[in-house]
């Protein structure tokens, strides 16, 4: 192989042609196309294929530590959809004197009636809580190129002539969107690889911008609450919604359970009769049984009523963890990180919520 090092386009990778096992192979012959890239994004793009990564914790730390040390301005990306589960916990620490915007994606995805100056005014309170204090925030969807026009004159206002890191979780389609920022910038179409299986940039990718400053595009960090590892990859369609979510209402009695497919569980304990909202993916199940029965009914159930996950990952599948929680004031959500939320409208219910252990629940003020 010549002395020349060759970065795939796709996932920033070094390039080898000597080992197909092993990361950033890519025949010679590829060597010699215009935009090189590496068998594994190759077959991402063309088939759809995933390849499971050997990235370790490590490495996204060296990356998140030279990125507090540069004089640059960092670009968070979010899902809106999944916020506490798509946020990077300790960001704030890598960050050094670096100003930071952050970017809440998939905005496309929320009903229509929510307001985006309320959103807007909600994620900045939630940035705070969790010791972030970002300079500006903006609603995007990456995937229909929506608002990304404005959030790029914005990055390019405030970055002030520094290079800018964008950084994010696995899954928040952070490609999706440098990619659509290329494209308003130079017109190429798909530079970046995509897909909605967890850690897809492998290695950092510069992207020259107009001034010989580089917008860099980090791997993204695996979140090891996601629910997405919890699912196989072909369920992770039915749980990432692909359009705009319609809520469904439940009105429960006391002692009723509602299962998220066999992935999360929530029981209504007291508080009389009331209606229950539920977001998650329009392609989710959701089944209602009594509390009483719950437990048989998902030992019975699991991977075949009540699915996601598949019969075949039941060995490796963690067992669901249950919290209580009491909602003292009228509109909460009880959130399911990475399935989605049930809002709970007026004070004094007991409720409980089940997930798969290391996946988080919590209870928030009512995003809508």
């Amino acid at each position: 192989m010549s002395e020349h090092q060759y970065i795939c386009m796709g996932c920033g990778v070094k390039v080898q042609t000597d080992n197909p096992e092993e990361l950033g192979y890519a025949p010679a012959s590829a060597l010699e196309k215009e935009m090189i890239i590496c068998q594994r994004c190759f077959r991402l793009k063309h088939y759809n294929e995933v390849q499971d990564v050997s990235l370790t914790d490590d490495d996204f730390l060296k990356i998140l530590n030279e990125m507090g040390k540069s004089d640059a301005l960092i670009v968070m990306i979010v899902d809106i959809f999944d916020f506490n589960g798509s946020w990077l916990p300790g960001l704030h620490r890598f960050v050094g004197g670096n100003k930071v915007l952050l970017v809440g994606n998939k905005v496309d995805l929320l009903p229509k009636s929510v307001k985006h100056g309320k959103l807007i005014h909600w994620m900045k309170h939630e940035a705070k809580e969790l010791g972030l204090k970002p300079e500006d925030v903006f609603l995007v969807s990456a995937a229909k190129g929506l608002f990304v026009k404005e959030t790029a004159a914005a990055i390019d206002e405030y970055r002030n002539g520094k290079d800018v890191y964008v950084v994010g979780c696995t899954n928040v389609g952070k490609s999706t969107f440098i990619n659509r920022i290329i494209k308003e910038v130079t017109g190429e179409e798909d530079v970046i690889t995509t897909s909605h299986f967890p850690g897809t940039t492998l290695d950092i990718i510069k992207i020259p911008l107009d001034d010989e400053k580089f917008l860099i595009d980090s791997p993204g960090i695996i979140n090891h609450h996601q629910m997405a590892h919890f699912v196989d990859k072909r369920d992770l369609k039915i749980i990432t919604p692909k359009k705009e979510i319609k809520p469904k209402v439940f009105q429960l009695n006391e002692g009723q359970t509602l299962f998220f497919g066999g992935l999360a569980r929530f029981d209504y304990i007291s508080g009389g009769r009331r209606s229950f909202v539920c977001y998650v993916s329009n392609e989710l199940n959701i089944h209602r049984t009594k509390i009483e029965n719950a437990d048989e009914l998902y030992e019975k159930h699991v991977g075949e009523m009540l699915t996601p996950p598949r019969i075949e990952q039941l060995d490796s599948f963690p067992e669901l963890v249950k919290q209580e929680f009491i909602v003292k004031e009228a509109k909460t959500d009880i959130v399911f990180s990475g399935l989605g939320w049930i809002t709970v409208n007026e004070a004094g219910a007991k409720v409980a919520a089940y997930v798969p252990k290391g996946v988080q629940a919590l209870i928030r003020k009512s995003l809508i």
